[in-house]
């Protein structure tokens, strides 16, 4: 026999077949993010630029906590060989040292205000299998981190815009 669904009833099938069992809610840093900041605060407070004038990079962060960040020191000089395996030990510094990138995992603890970034791999071999952890500020689409401070006391700090979709592409 067939009976009709109290509205009650029937909102509550519906909202249960809407949500997948096990379904968690998105990462709340979630999206594309352009760079707008790579400086590095020294010992004696001054702030400087610490991948150049126009430093430019990309973050993404998918709904489960995975990322990919990349950033560039826009002023590197290209090889003038124009071939990457035979590059002037000058060119090799200023490609290393020129651009920051790695990939895995992230999370997010929103009482301490730390990031920690878990590295499956990096530009730099070393950090690979780290987990790094970040200071950070959310201020609407405004991310900021410092890193723990460098050997000379200095203290990096990356800030990133969220892209929306009525963004305009980077440039």
């Amino acid at each position: 026999m067939n009976t009709p669904l109290s509205s009650g009833a029937a909102m509550l099938c519906a909202a249960a077949l809407a949500v997948p069992a096990g379904a968690t809610a998105a990462f709340p840093l979630e999206g594309s993010w352009t760079l707008v900041a790579a400086d590095q605060i020294r010992p004696d407070g001054s702030r400087v630029h610490d991948y150049g004038e126009a430093p430019r990079g990309m973050l993404l962060i998918d709904a489960q906590g995975r990322y990919s960040l990349q950033i560039y020191q826009s002023e590197r000089p290209a090889f003038a060989s124009g071939d990457k395996k035979s590059g002037t030990a000058a060119e090799y510094q200023a490609a290393a040292l020129g651009a920051s990138a790695h990939f895995g995992t992230l999370a997010i603890d929103t009482g301490t205000h730390t990031l920690a970034f878990h590295i499956d791999s990096a530009a730099f071999k070393n950090w690979e299998g780290s987990v790094q952890q970040r200071r950070y500020e959310l201020n609407g689409d405004e991310l900021s981190y410092r890193v723990p401070p460098r050997a000379d006391g200095s203290i990096p700090i990356s800030v990133w815009r969220r892209l929306r979709q009525s963004s305009a592409p980077m440039q």
